[in-house]
């Protein structure tokens, strides 16, 4: 049984505060709609639901959209496994090169390429898989993510039958939870000021929450 440890190391970081964050902004997106002067409790429930209806929606896209890029990615690299074995040892380096990120292949010399090869060589390509168990778990995480971003802000609106106090509160949870993002997103680049970058996450948010709003989204 694995550890939550284990658990966490499914999704790097910036993938588990994406999707919160994808799954925050679809949720202002709609509640923004709301208007304190007009909507009854009515009202109130139909957003809740649709919102809770879209972020589902769009939760099982997104962890269906993870298998099917996990998938064609593992694939590629089985089909350029192959084509290493079957070329000769230039050939066969030459492809290993090319498939180097930018910031990789500049520190990676021939005798490391060729250390590569050798050890592809041994492998039973047919034997991998393109998809584990891991990555099953990595599509239902995401579908929990941007799902679940849905309560935090949905609980004012449950629980205080004052619209406009709910709506307040409501604002200064999202604007938390952007704050967070922010943070995240700054600890696992290593940045100097996270808190910083947390407020501009914050502000960010909100203008990308009202823009989308703006164009119908």
């Amino acid at each position: 049984m694995k550890s939550l440890s284990q658990f966490k190391d499914i999704l790097d970081p910036i993938d588990r505060t994406s999707e919160i964050l994808f799954g925050l902004l679809m949720s202002m997106t709609i509640l923004g709609t709301l208007s304190i002067a007009n909507a009854g409790q009515q009202d109130v429930r139909m957003v809740l639901l649709s919102v809770l209806g879209c972020n589902l929606a769009w939760g099982l896209v997104d962890g269906v959209m993870y298998l099917v890029r996990t998938l064609t990615t593992r694939a590629h690299h089985i089909h350029l496994a192959k084509n290493v074995q079957q070329a000769d040892k230039l050939k066969g380096q030459q492809l290993l090169k090319e498939a180097l990120s930018e910031e990789l292949a500049p520190l990676v010399g021939d005798d490391e390429v060729e250390s590569m090869r050798q050890r592809l060589l041994s492998t039973k390509v047919n034997a991998l898989k393109t998809l584990r168990a891991d990555d099953y778990v990595a599509a239902l995480l995401i579908f929990l993510l941007v799902s679940l971003t849905t309560i935090p802000l949905a609980l004012p609106f449950i629980f205080i039958a004052d619209l406009s106090l709910a709506m307040q509160i409501y604002r200064l949870i999202a604007l938390g939870m952007l704050f967070g993002c922010g943070v995240a997103f700054a600890r696992y680049a290593g940045h100097a000021h996270p808190l910083r970058v947390g407020i501009v996450m914050a502000v960010l948010g909100s203008i990308l929450t009202v823009v989308i709003m703006a164009l119908g989204g």
